[in-house]
Formats: structure tokens, C-alpha cells, sequence
């Protein structure tokens, strides 16, 4: 199984809607590490590090994200692996 990290951008109306917060209890369950952290231009960074099968996972679900949330659009890019502990909300 391959790991790989990728960082991707959620843009819509993603803050203030605990957009953070389920993104990482989602990644968690699927045992990736990495973090989500609000922007100043009002999207959301996410990155996820683990098996390519739950990072692909998780960029799914990021395509609806929480109820309370309304995504328009998901950019990503594969980056540099990272050792991370756990995933944190920024």
C-alpha cells in the first residue's frame, strides 16, 4: 500500500461552520494525519497524509463536507511526504 500526502484548498462557505473540526474527526477516522486550517481568503487548507486509499477517501468527502457547509470548489496536489502526529485544526 502506498502513503502519500496531499494538500488541498476548499473553497466555498467552509468557515464558521465548523468546516475544521469534522475534517479532522473525518481524517482521524480514517487514520490520516495532517491538519485543516482557515485562510484569510476565506477557504479552507486541508492537509492529509496516510494511505492513498484514505487520502482519497477524505478528498471525497471534501467535495460535501458537514451539513452546515456549502463547497464549491476542491483543489489539491500531491506533496512531500510528512511525518505529522495526529491531525489538528489550525
Amino acid at each position: 500500500m502506498s502513503q502519500l500526502c496531499v494538500i488541498a484548498s476548499v473553497s466555498g462557505h467552509v468557515q464558521g461552520v465548523g468546516f475544521r473540526f469534522h475534517t479532522a474527526h473525518e481524517g482521524l477516522k480514517r487514520s490520516l494525519t495532517g491538519y485543516a486550517r482557515n485562510e484569510s481568503d476565506g477557504k479552507v487548507t486541508v492537509l492529509m497524509c496516510g494511505k492513498e486509499e484514505d487520502v482519497h477517501a477524505l478528498l471525497e468527502w471534501l467535495e460535501q463536507g458537514p451539513p452546515s457547509s456549502r463547497v464549491v470548489d476542491v483543489t489539491y496536489e500531491q506533496v512531500e511526504w510528512q511525518a505529522i502526529d495526529g491531525f489538528s485544526i489550525r
